[in-house]
């Protein structure tokens, strides 16, 4: 049995929820190079913490993302024969992706869709137009190969440009993304301007409307408004939360710069306090957590 099929026959039947923790997200913006050797020593800890995914790397141009140059150096020394933590690795165009597909320990790709036009262009250097065919033929690739198409619909709660946007936007991009087939679906709020009434209106109007669809969160947020976020997002029914450790990461064009990725401990706390079961090793997790010190720049 290989690898991706060990990691799909076992689910994590003891949680009530899907956890991806995001060390790619947490460090893909760090201007100093973390080594090879660091990355490899944090995910693998992470490894062991129990997460549904980790999203640990990206197959994007060293250009433009120097820090995940060497995601397939890190990818040829992770621990994976005692996990059940699946790999997602972020292209941002066709090549990428073919790149990705190579790579049996890959389970999920996943590729940033963003509704700004803005954005768009400047996240991946191409339109929503050429997005959208973009990820059809990352789609077609990744049926083909026995992957998954994890697709984020940044700038879903808002964005800073100007351009056209509401609930009805991201909404029928959705539509139109779960109609191409495309199976998991994360809203992203790029910039931290998710509040509880729109995170409430996204996810309780397209959960019941696709229900084969696992619509998902990836919530930025300050640290005071992190709770009313998670709250709003279960409540609506989402079960799929992506996270990133003491919030490391975020988007550079967040008005606030205490804005930054939703905090696993604090996701932890959350789902622990209402009797929600994540599936995690808290112990494993407390050894990541004291790992992160050493791993990212003060």
């Amino acid at each position: 049995m290989s690898i991706i099929q060990q990691q799909s026959s076992i689910r994590h039947r003891s949680s009530d929820i899907r956890l991806v923790e995001c060390p790619r997200d947490a460090m893909q913006g760090i201007h100093d190079f973390i080594s090879t050797e660091k990355k490899v020593a944090y995910i693998n800890s992470i490894l062991k913490c129990g997460f549904d995914t980790v999203d640990f790397g990206s197959f994007v141009s060293p250009k433009a993302i120097p820090q995940m140059r060497d995601t397939a150096q890190v990818l040829d020394q992770l621990e994976l024969s005692n996990t059940n933590s699946k790999l997602l690795a972020i292209v941002a165009n066709v090549r990428g992706a073919e790149d990705a597909v190579e790579f049996e320990e890959i389970s999920y790709l996943g590729f940033p869709f963003s509704i700004s036009e803005t954005f768009q262009q400047r996240n991946t250097n191409s339109s929503i137009s050429e997005s959208i065919t973009r990820v059809e033929e990352i789609q077609d690739l990744c049926v083909r190969n026995k992957k998954e198409l994890v697709v984020y619909i940044s700038m879903a709660f808002g964005n800073p440009y100007g351009d056209e946007w509401s609930s009805d936007v991201a909404i029928n991009w959705t539509k139109r993304l779960a109609q191409m087939g495309i199976k998991i679906i994360a809203l992203s709020d790029t910039i931290g301007v998710s509040n509880p009434e729109n995170i409430k209106t996204l996810f309780s109007k397209l959960i019941p409307e696709f229900p084969g669809v696992e619509i998902g969160a990836h919530l930025h947020t300050t640290p005071t408004t992190w709770e009313e976020k998670v709250q709003a997002a279960y409540a609506a029914g989402c079960k799929r939360f992506d996270s990133a450790i003491k919030g490391h990461g975020g988007c550079p064009m967040a008005t606030d710069k205490l804005t930054g990725n939703m905090p696993t401990e604090n996701l932890l706390q959350y789902f622990k306090k209402n009797n929600i079961k994540t599936g995690i090793d808290e112990s494993a997790f407390n050894a990541a957590m004291e790992l992160s010190g050493s791993t990212f720049p003060l």
